[in-house]
């Protein structure tokens, strides 16, 4: 095996926004900048806490890009996503220097779901729910972290 590590970006729009979730997740923040996704939408879905995004025309998810992760972080993202959402690329305008950028991100799989309405709010998020999903991603992430043997 070389001993190079693909690098990865990732447009985060929800939970992920948070540094105290990466960290629980990655072990660490990694650089980041805040960026634009254009021509999306940022729903909130019935029952959960965290958002989701489809395609919407001369719409557009503010949130930030995730610098430097490796397959391994990857991995852990994918993972913590679920199969709820499918990673794709995407193209970001980073906000503090209008460049665009292709990255990856994490686009809700069931395009017609109708429990999709309206428009996730961060703030609100932090100040109804990020405690409850702090201690949710920590379990997550030991059990992430510490697969049990399959013998």
């Amino acid at each position: 095996m070389s001993g190079t590590v693909a690098m990865h970006s990732v447009f985060v729009y929800g939970s992920l926004v948070a540094d105290d979730v990466v960290r629980l997740l990655l072990n660490r923040v990694p650089p980041t900048s805040p960026a634009i996704l254009p021509d999306f939408h940022r729903f909130s879905i019935k029952g959960r806490v965290y958002p989701a995004i489809l395609p919407a025309q001369a719409d557009k998810v503010s949130g930030k890009v995730l610098f430097g992760i490796t397959d391994d972080e990857l991995y852990i993202l994918d993972e913590f996503e679920d199969i709820e959402y499918q990673r794709d690329n995407v193209h970001v305008f980073l906000t503090d220097s209008s460049e665009k950028l292709e990255t990856k991100t994490y686009i809700w799989a069931n395009k017609d779901d109708p429990d999709l309405y309206g428009t996730w709010d961060f703030e609100e998020w932090k100040q109804v729910h990020m405690e409850g999903f702090l201690e949710m991603t920590e379990e997550f992430a030991q059990e992430v972290k510490f697969p049990e043997s399959e013998t």
